[in-house]
C-alpha cells in the first residue's frame, strides 16, 4: 500500500496534508464548477475534507481510489451546499412575500370631492349619518355600532343601507352640475 494511502487510512495528519497537496487544485476545480464562486468553493473543499477526515469509516484502497473518493466527497459537498442555498433562497423569497409593504402611499383625496361628501353627509338624518360615520370613518363593524348605540343590529344595517342610497343619489345630483 502507498504511504499516502496508509497515512490517510490511519488518520495520520500527513495523509490529509499529502492528499491536499497533491489534488487541491482538482478539488477546488470540482467545487468551483458546481458552485460558481471561489470563496464558496474553498469553503466546500475545506468542509468536504474535514467531513471525510472525521468520518468513522476507514478508507481502504489505492492512491487512485483515494483520489476518486475525495473528489466524489467534494462534489457531494458542493451539491449539498447548492441544495442548502436553494432552500434558503426559497425561504427568504417566501418571507419577503409575507412582509407587508410599510411605505404604502395613502390615497390622494380630492378636496372638492371631500367637500361634496361632507355636504351630502350633512343632509342625512342624524341616525343615518352617525351610523355611516362610525362604520366608514370609525372603522367599526355593524355589530360594534349596534352595541355602542344600544340599537338592534338589523336597525343599524337598515340605516347604513338607506344612508348609502341617499348619499349615492345626492352625489350623483351634485356631480351632474360639475361637468
Amino acid at each position: 500500500m502507498d504511504a499516502l494511502v496508509e497515512d490517510f487510512a490511519a488518520r495520520r495528519p500527513g495523509g490529509l496534508e499529502g492528499a491536499y497537496a497533491l489534488w487541491s487544485r482538482l478539488f477546488f476545480s470540482v467545487a468551483r464548477h458546481a458552485l460558481a464562486d471561489d470563496a464558496r468553493a474553498e469553503d466546500c473543499v475545506h468542509d468536504a475534507l474535514l467531513r471525510v477526515w472525521r468520518a468513522p469509516n476507514r478508507f481502504e484502497g489505492n492512491r487512485a481510489m483515494l483520489k476518486a473518493y475525495l473528489v466524489a466527497s467534494v462534489r457531494n459537498e458542493s451539491l449539498a451546499m447548492l441544495r442548502s442555498q436553494t432552500r434558503r433562497d426559497a425561504r427568504e423569497l417566501k418571507a419577503v412575500r409575507l412582509v407587508p409593504e410599510t411605505e404604502i402611499e395613502p390615497p390622494s383625496v380630492d378636496p372638492v370631492e371631500a367637500q361634496r361628501v361632507r355636504a351630502a353627509l350633512a343632509k342625512l338624518p342624524e341616525e343615518q349619518r352617525i351610523a355611516i360615520e362610525r362604520a366608514y370613518y370609525g372603522n367599526k363593524t355593524h355589530v360594534q355600532i349596534a352595541e355602542e348605540l344600544g340599537i338592534p343590529l338589523g336597525t343599524i344595517k337598515s340605516r347604513i343601507a338607506m344612508a348609502m342610497r341617499k348619499l349615492q343619489a345626492e352625489l350623483a345630483l351634485t356631480g351632474e352640475g360639475r361637468a
